[in-house]
């Protein structure tokens, strides 16, 4: 009986008010005021916040991902070097029997 204390009513019916003015039928003045450009000294002026530093696992995580990346890369430039190898391979067969 506890638990059902807090729940509200469900079954009653309510109707959805469709009297509200929706704001892009009414017409709006123009905004023309100039925004000012913040000073780029405060703005260098940032308070760094000191957190907790990084779990292991997560940076273990975190270096395994970028190995990853960095060897997928590697892989990728190799398999680029290798298909324009045999491109050059097969242009210059094919200008030695023209």
């Amino acid at each position: 009986m506890a638990k059902n204390r807090n729940k509200k009513k469900r079954n009653a019916a309510v109707s959805m008010d469709t009297t509200d003015v929706i704001v892009s039928d009414i017409p709006q003045a123009m905004d023309t005021s100039e925004s000012v450009a913040k000073n780029s000294a405060s703005a260098a002026h940032v308070k760094k916040v000191k957190g907790r530093p990084m779990k292991r696992a997560k940076n273990a995580r975190k270096m395994k991902a970028i190995a990853k990346a960095i060897s997928k890369n590697e892989k990728c430039v190799e398999k680029t070097l290798k298909h324009e190898g045999k491109k050059l391979k097969t242009q210059s067969a094919k200008m030695l029997y023209d």
